[in-house]
């Protein structure tokens, strides 16, 4: 009698930031207090009908940036071999005063490239831009803004040219659910976890790549109380707070000065610098143009916008340059 043979693992890597990380997911094994789940784990649990048939490899670290991703995380993730490899990364670039969609671009072409050669199924997804998760000011809100717009058209071309599933978070009618995100505002609570994976599984499942039970959308712990919350806030989210506000705010002040001075009509010359700046990001590594309207979220200042404020944000179009066969696209822009 021939023994059964041993059934390959589904092997899944996951790269990016503390977002694939898993924070505001607190992992519910007491065995594991103190350590966060996420929405890749519960992805993960979800791909195959025995969550035992997926070997996953969180690489994801908290702060990483695009360059860290190409330089850390990619290695180690070619050295397991996946099958479906995530690569989410870009809010902590914007949120640095070294900010450089060229270097943000190559990095993360680089990464997707090696994935792909490896002949990983690839998948990506677009986010919302942290000004308007924190809902900063205006003048505050509008530059971030600018810089995650940049980094998700980066994304959306990268994604169309080394063939990846791409998941248009930004535009998630959950997103602005404030039951999604955890107390710092700009990770998701496990409701917000669960969301994102069940996004993701309704992905993989169209394509083929997911053929196990969806995640339950439902949260399974009780949410943290106030107390836990302001203790997080207080150690380890002001912490963080602290970390970027060293590096980022004397370049956001900077920047909101600048956006002060540009307001109204000339806001859109620092929306047509951005473009073409991104523009030429793209063709630098001869990456299609996305082939669609980008829309960007609006960073939501304190108080609503004046009707004329929303008209001249809601109306406003610039070109990201030159289209194949020498047309021109439009992308919306940011604020």
């Amino acid at each position: 009698m021939t023994a059964a043979q041993p059934i390959t693992p589904f092997r899944m890597v996951a790269l990016g930031d503390s977002l694939t990380e898993g924070l505001g997911d607190p992992h519910p094994d007491p065995l594991r207090a103190g350590a966060w789940r996420g929405w890749a784990a519960l992805l993960a649990d979800s791909l195959r009908l025995s969550p035992e048939a997926v070997d996953l490899r969180n690489l994801a670290t908290s702060g990483a940036r695009a360059a860290d991703v190409r330089e850390r995380q990619i290695p180690a993730a070619r050295e397991h071999r996946p099958h479906l490899a995530t690569v989410i990364v870009g809010v902590n670039d914007t949120l640095r005063a070294s900010y450089d969609i060229h270097a943000l671009a190559g990095d993360l072409d680089a990464a997707l490239g090696a994935l792909a050669a490896e002949g990983s199924t690839l998948l990506t997804a677009c986010l919302p831009d942290p000004g308007r998760m924190l809902r900063l000011p205006g003048p505050l809100a509008r530059p971030l803004a600018r810089r995650m717009h940049s980094v998700n058209q980066v994304v959306h071309a990268l994604s169309a040219k080394h063939g990846a599933l791409h998941l248009h978070v930004a535009d998630s009618s959950w997103v602005d659910d404030p039951r999604m995100w955890s107390v710092d505002r700009l990770h998701p609570s496990e409701r917000g976890h669960r969301a994102l994976a069940c996004e993701f599984h309704a992905l993989l499942s169209a394509a083929g790549e997911a053929t196990g039970t969806p995640p339950d959308a439902e949260p399974l712990s009780a949410p943290p109380t106030l107390t836990a919350q302001i203790w997080w806030m207080a150690t380890r989210g002001t912490r963080w707070v602290l970390d970027r506000c060293t590096d980022l705010l004397p370049d956001l002040l900077r920047l909101a000065v600048a956006e002060a001075l540009q307001r109204g009509r000339g806001a859109q010359r620092l929306d047509r610098e951005a473009a073409r700046r991104t523009a030429e990001a793209l063709q630098a590594l001869h990456a299609p143009h996305v082939p669609q309207a980008l829309h960007a979220p609006q960073p939501a200042p304190f108080g609503p916008a004046t009707q004329s404020e929303q008209t001249e944000q809601v109306g406003r179009a610039v070109p990201i340059g030159s289209a194949p066969h020498g047309g021109t696209e439009e992308l919306r822009a940011v604020s």
